[in-house]
């Protein structure tokens, strides 16, 4: 009753799945990640125990394939299920049961595996994988979505639209570094799901995502001017010791604080201070 991919990135350092149903929550029950480990898809009758099981395999070295088979050699009810899994190195892997509803199937490759069942058809995994293969400049959580949202608009799931999600794990990746959790979203209910999706990565992204070091602006001169005029507009005047302390009291209320740097400011901080300032300045003196 679902499509989704699993995927790890070209260093290795990410892994990844996305995922896509016209059932409830599937992001609650289909995705599993470890980082640096690997990543699984358990779906059509979900088996929970393969998630714990099969990262716990690829926690000791199994390979992605033998995981794939020693779990299903166990599971007597594996005719029925659908199983994706990638691991640290070498070939994704996946599973469809004989008796998973069609059209039902999947492919796998260098670092990913895609499948899916009740679907409008084998191109729906073709587009997975095309997008996939083709998104190698995106980041990765938006190559994950790019590949989810090409099977969405191949027709996807036959029977229609409610539920998508997005898993990705990065070793120390996760907010101010104290977890491995880099992304975790989830639309359980709604009519486009993974256009929702989209929207919630976008939001992620402007608030945890790590500032670009190339696009960074000093905190200088007319700029620093401006920034002082802003924070005080929006309740956090600049004491002695300069902007830097009520810049992060304003952006720790505005939920920014993991795109601060000392003495510099993100141009995306900075848009976001512009517009939501009441008494924004004729003529910005920082441009």
């Amino acid at each position: 009753m679902t499509f989704s991919i699993v995927a790890r990135s070209a260093d290795g350092r990410l892994h990844g799945v996305a995922v896509a149903s016209k059932f409830l929550a599937a992001g609650a029950l289909v995705p599993a990640a470890e980082a640096e480990v690997g990543a699984i898809a358990s779906q059509a009758h979900v088996n929970l125990a393969y998630r714990p099981q099969g990262l716990a395999l690829l926690r000791t070295g199994v390979a992605a394939a033998d995981v794939v088979a020693g779990l299903v050699a166990a599971d007597p009810g594996r005719d029925d299920r659908q199983l994706g899994v990638v691991g640290p190195a070498g070939d994704g892997a996946t599973w469809t049961g004989p008796r998973c509803h069609p059209w039902a199937g999947g492919q796998a490759g260098d670092g990913w595996a895609a499948q899916g069942n009740i679907l409008a058809g084998p191109h729906v995994i073709d587009a997975v994988r095309d997008a996939w293969l083709d998104g190698e400049e995106l980041p990765f959580p938006r190559r994950l979505l790019t590949a989810l949202h090409a099977g969405d608009r191949a027709g996807g799931d036959r029977r229609g639209r409610q539920s998508a999600g997005l898993l990705v794990v990065e070793r120390r990746g996760g907010y101010a570094g104290t977890g491995d959790t880099l992304v975790d979203l989830r639309v359980d209910d709604h009519r486009d799901p993974v256009t929702e999706l989209g929207r919630l990565l976008d939001t992620h992204t402007m608030l945890f995502g790590k500032p670009d070091p190339a696009t960074l602006r000093e905190l200088t001169g007319t700029l620093a001017d401006e920034v002082v005029t802003l924070l005080a507009a929006v309740g956090h005047p600049v004491g002695p010791a300069g902007p830097d302390d009520a810049l992060a009291s304003w952006a720790g209320v505005e939920n920014l604080e993991e795109r601060l740097v000392p003495g510099r400011i993100d141009p995306i901080v900075l848009d976001h201070l512009r517009r939501i300032a009441p008494h924004v300045p004729a003529a910005r003196v920082g441009d």
